[in-house]
């Protein structure tokens, strides 16, 4: 039992999408057309991705190039805006996810070492912040990016030009937060060299292997191709990386491509969406995120609108407003809460306090397009 207390805690979208699959599987029973829901090359991608990110990880190439920037700061405002600037450009390339937990772990730690536990709420969340936004100019920024890249038929031209400004003004808008937020007190970082060098070989490996699936989001490099590549390439250089995916993500987009997939040959549900979606879909997707999180949103909503660039838009906007609204924003989360728990209360309330501010902000910003 507290084992199934544990995975429902941790792996909960899972889970209610697992049961939304099966369900859905009792109003329209197994068929040939199941083969037809799933997105095959959004999976394979998303994979390869991880793989990637995790052998460079791994090895401390993000946590190193972070020291580095680090090292030669000696004020609170060019900390901070140093650490939402390695969020925000950070998440573009390794994912929301994997930016937060290179990051916040790191800027936690060097606000103890000077002092600035007080500094810890609100620099955390223009980082959660500067991690959700930054991540929206690119395919491979969030797992919903990657889905509606593959399925929409957007170019990659395309895809960048729709999100680039929303993109820029949160740039504008964090860099300003930065500065009328935070102190501008003195501080001087003090981070330890790392105990052995980078390992130059492994390095340069992952990262021909990070350049190999940006051809395949390009759409330049067949995604069976992709997978044959990485899984062959990882297998032999270090295939434990093969079991580091998150494969409860993925779980998740599978059960959902069947949910969606039934749901949509199934007339009571696929009318009322539509319905609801009727030059709505900017708006009704950036809403749907605060409730059930930006991914399940986009996969969700996907399956019954042709408006890429609204809900492109829409679910992207929506990682901000409330703790859920983007899964990732729950990593800063856990780190506040097991670094400096007495301050979750007061985290969630500038957390929530800010995200709206951005969100109310851009939503008029998308008016105006």
């Amino acid at each position: 039992m507290k084992r199934v207390l544990g995975f429902l805690k941790n792996e909960t979208v899972l889970a209610v999408s697992a049961v939304l699959a099966a369900v859905s599987c009792f109003l329209v029973p197994p068929d040939r057309e199941y083969l037809g829901y799933i997105n095959y090359d959004t999976l394979i991608i998303l994979f390869c991705l991880m793989v990637v990110v995790a052998g460079l990880s791994k090895l401390g190439v993000f946590s190193r190039l972070a020291h580095s920037l680090l090292r030669h700061l000696h004020g609170q405002r060019g900390l901070t805006l140093a650490l939402t600037a390695m969020c925000f450009f950070g998440s573009m390339f390794m994912t929301n996810d994997v930016a937060l937990i290179t990051f916040v772990p790191l800027a936690l730690m060097v606000l103890e070492l000077e002092g600035k536990e007080g500094a810890m709420v609100i620099t955390v969340t223009l980082m959660t912040v500067a991690a959700n936004l930054g991540s929206i100019l690119t395919p491979i920024g969030n797992p919903q990016n990657l889905y509606i890249y593959s399925v929409s038929g957007l170019t990659l031209g395309e895809f960048v030009l729709t999100m680039l400004p929303y993109a820029a003004l949160s740039a504008l808008l964090l860099a300003g937060c930065c500065l009328v937020l935070i102190r501008p007190e003195q501080v001087s970082v003090r981070l330890e060299e790392a105990d052995a060098p980078l390992r130059a070989g492994d390095t340069v490996f992952y990262l021909v292997l990070f350049a190999v699936c940006t051809l395949s989001v390009a759409k330049l490099l067949p995604t069976p191709a992709l997978l044959a590549i990485t899984v062959l390439a990882v297998g032999i250089r270090d295939r434990r990386l093969l079991l580091r995916a998150d494969w409860g993500l993925l779980a998740t987009f599978l059960c959902f491509f069947v949910f969606i997939g039934n749901m949509g040959r199934f007339p009571p549900f696929r009318d009322a969406v539509l319905s609801a979606l009727e030059g709505r879909v900017l708006p009704v997707s950036a809403a749907l995120s605060q409730v059930i999180s930006n991914v399940p949103a986009a996969l969700l909503l996907g399956g019954f609108t042709d408006s890429w660039r609204e809900l492109l838009v829409g679910v992207n906007l929506g990682g901000l407003g409330t703790l859920i609204a983007s899964m990732a924003s729950l990593i800063s989360f856990k780190q506040i809460s097991k670094r400096a728990p007495e301050r979750r209360g007061r985290y969630i309330l500038v957390f929530t306090a800010v995200n709206l501010a951005f969100l109310a902000v851009l939503l008029a910003l998308a008016a105006l397009i």
